[in-house]
């Protein structure tokens, strides 16, 4: 397995899950910003989204678009490893929030 998730390459990577098939950069972007509240900056999603692609967590293609500047427009998919790598993180964050819930004020 490839190193651990950092929170926001699990925030990006889930972005690319919900989105599916649209799941361009500005889409991404959107996504978290609509999800999270918080905008990150363009720079630190298509960062993270290559970085994601590096590790085999994330595939690319570009397809054809015309109604955007230059013509085209980069996809994002998860891969398998993508899921599992998600999934881990999950699983991780549930373990260490697990005897918290008293302190953290939940049910």
């Amino acid at each position: 397995m490839t190193s651990p998730l950092g929170e926001f390459e699990a925030i990006v990577l889930m972005a690319v899950l919900h989105l599916g098939e649209d799941a361009n950069g500005s889409a991404v972007l959107g996504h978290i910003a609509q999800r999270t509240g918080r905008r990150p900056s363009r720079g630190s999603v298509y960062v993270t989204l290559d970085r994601l692609e590096e590790k085999g967590l994330l595939t690319s293609r570009v397809i054809e678009a015309a109604n955007v500047r230059g013509g085209t427009r980069r996809l994002f998919r998860s891969t398998a490893s993508g899921v599992r790598a998600v999934k881990h993180a999950i699983e991780t964050l549930e373990r260490m929030r697990r005897g918290l819930d008293p302190l953290l004020g939940l049910k």
